[in-house]
């Protein structure tokens, strides 16, 4: 991956934390890896996890964020989440997968971020 990419990611995902932090969810951990995957924010809001893919885009010559998730990617989310339930004894709570949409212009100049709290 080059580095304008990784640049535009990690701001991506830093202006998810933000959004998500707004909307009440307290952060419990960033890039929590696996041997299926990778879960960009794991957040909590009262007794709800949630696992959240952050998809960021400049301009829609790929598409929207939200077109990227595939189904493929989609049930991906929903193992490396059933692995972090495991892992972490939290076998009787509510969760959910979703997604933050991040979108800029070509100048980099943020359009929107948007929270899709259930994907899955």
């Amino acid at each position: 991956m080059n580095d304008q990419r990784v640049k535009l990611g990690r701001r991506g995902e830093e202006l998810a934390v933000a959004e998500l932090t707004r909307c009440g969810y307290e952060i419990v951990a960033r890039n929590w890896r696996c041997q299926v995957g990778e879960v960009d924010v794991v957040a909590r809001r009262g007794e709800v996890w949630a696992f959240f893919e952050v998809r960021t885009r400049r301009g829609r010559e790929f598409g929207t964020p939200e077109e990227s998730i595939t189904p493929a990617k989609r049930q991906r989310m929903i193992d490396v989440a059933l692995i972090y339930l495991a892992e972490h004894d939290l076998n009787d709570v509510d969760w959910r997968v979703g997604l933050v949409a991040v979108e800029m212009d070509r100048t980099g100049r943020l359009l929107r971020v948007e929270v899709y709290e259930s994907i899955g």
